[in-house]
């Protein structure tokens, strides 16, 4: 059998590369891939050759790496398309996104999917994802996208509103992840646990979440999980991050019978409940986790520095399967193999309460067909009408890109939830201008010019 191509734009992202090579070389239909790694950044693309080179010596595979700095030269009769850059990185960008809207006393935990923290990095993103889009139908319209970047739902809706015929899905941890944690929270193995999730990203959830038994039959778990929440007993610390827990994940798992897929501090400005001015409280009970993303880029940028130039000294690289989906997937299109995935697509009926143009993040089955979501119908209507909110952001920033209408920037700031529940009309619309001011030529130029600059 051939051997793939996979391309993996954004290669500089070298944990995450290192992760999902690692993956793939352990298939043995995919050990002979030939792995493309393109980035702007030569220092950072020389980092991640060395480290594939590596792992490829220690799996004793016979996949090949090749390095471009050129997008389309990388893309050039490739079978995958794998996305992971960030556009603006810590430095200026996400600083930007932080602190701008600090000058409002408008606070964040992560800011990279929603809130005027996302709908700026929707801004500078969408269009180089849609330069992908471009490459890929001129040199491999066959390719699937295997896309890695948020704001996730502004981005898979972006791609199939511009390209619909780019076969794409967009890609998250939060589900499987989630489910890992909340075994963990029970004490029960994961390999025991039974789950189905639907929504959106980064706002999906569990529909049903189950036990099987030593018989064979299953047991709903969300009477343990609200127990174990009533007495004390979870949300249990979390393992990798002390600053992370989930209270705000099962507050609303009391209020609205569901437990959602993403973190407490990402859930928490995705609604308006959880941080207001003047109300500390709320931020001590719940655990918010203020300023978390820009820490995480400081704390990660500190230890790069010290791994990078350990993996470039070691002999081996040794690596463990990750829990992302792009191995399974590659896997599966390639050799027919069967596997089930949760992604990223347009909706187009698959969850009925939702728009059909909508992306949502949903079951697919994945065979030598490609990604095919499966059906969901109607979710329970206080979780349709909960992710609503959150659609309301992504479609409005959607068409700003799709029209180049700059209003909208400002209508998708205006309908997010946790600015709207802090801010007034005249403080949201001169914070999106602070923005569009500050991030510059990293937004698209039909973007830069704020209406501040317009009356100047």
């Amino acid at each position: 059998m051939a051997n793939p191509k996979i391309t993996f734009i954004g290669a500089g992202s070298a944990v995450f590369m290192k992760n999902i090579v690692g993956d793939i070389l352990q298939r043995p239909a995919l050990a002979g891939a030939t792995i493309r790694l393109m980035d702007i950044n030569p220092t950072r693309l020389e980092e991640s050759e060395v480290i594939a080179r590596k792992l490829i010596a220690t799996l004793g595979v016979s996949a090949q790496v090749e390095t471009y700095s050129n997008q389309r030269q990388a893309l050039d009769g490739t079978n995958f398309v794998v996305v992971c850059f960030q556009i603006g990185g810590y430095e200026p960008s996400t600083v930007i996104d932080f602190d701008v809207p600090k000058k409002y006393n408008l606070r964040q935990t992560i800011a990279d999917t929603l809130g005027v923290g996302g709908i700026m990095r929707g801004l500078r993103t969408v269009p180089h994802l849609w330069s992908i889009c471009e490459d890929m139908l001129q040199v491999a319209p066959e390719a699937v996208m295997l896309q890695y970047v948020n704001p996730m739902a502004i981005n898979t809706w972006a791609i199939a509103e511009k390209y619909p015929t780019i076969k794409q899905v967009g890609l998250c941890h939060s589900v499987q992840g989630t489910a890992m944690e909340l075994a963990h929270d029970l004490d029960i193995p994961y390999e025991e646990i039974r789950y189905r999730s639907a929504g959106i990203n980064h706002m999906a959830f569990y529909l049903k979440f189950e036990h099987r038994l030593a018989d064979g039959s299953y047991r709903d778990l969300y009477p343990d999980l609200l127990a174990a929440y009533a007495s004390g007993k979870a949300p249990k610390a979390s393992k990798w991050n002390p600053r992370q827990n989930n209270k705000v994940r099962y507050e609303m798992l009391t209020r609205l019978g569901y437990f959602v897929t993403e973190s407490s501090e990402h859930f928490a400005e995705y609604t308006p409940y959880f941080i207001k001015e003047g109300r500390e409280d709320l931020i001590e009970k719940f655990g918010v986790p203020l300023d978390e993303y820009p820490k995480r880029c400081i704390e990660q940028i500190a230890k790069w520095k010290k791994t990078s130039q350990d993996y470039r000294n070691a002999d081996r690289i040794e690596v463990a399967q990750s829990k992302e989906y792009a191995s399974s997937i590659v896997n599966s299109v390639w050799t027919g193999e069967p596997s089930v995935i949760y992604g990223n697509v347009r909706n187009n009926g698959v969850i009925t309460s939702l728009p059909n143009n909508a992306a949502v993040e949903v079951p697919c089955l994945v065979d030598a067909s490609g990604i095919q979501p499966t059906f969901i119908g109607d979710l329970p209507p206080q979780l349709t009408a909960l992710i609503r909110t959150n659609i309301n952001v992504q479609e409005l920033t959607v068409a700003a890109l799709m029209t180049e209408n700059r209003e909208h920037i400002y209508h998708a700031a205006m309908m997010d939830p946790h600015t709207a529940a802090e801010l007034d009309l005249d403080q949201i619309w001169n914070l999106v201008d602070d923005l569009l001011i500050a991030h510059g030529t990293m937004l698209p130029e039909w973007a830069r010019l704020s209406r501040k600059q317009q009356v100047a």
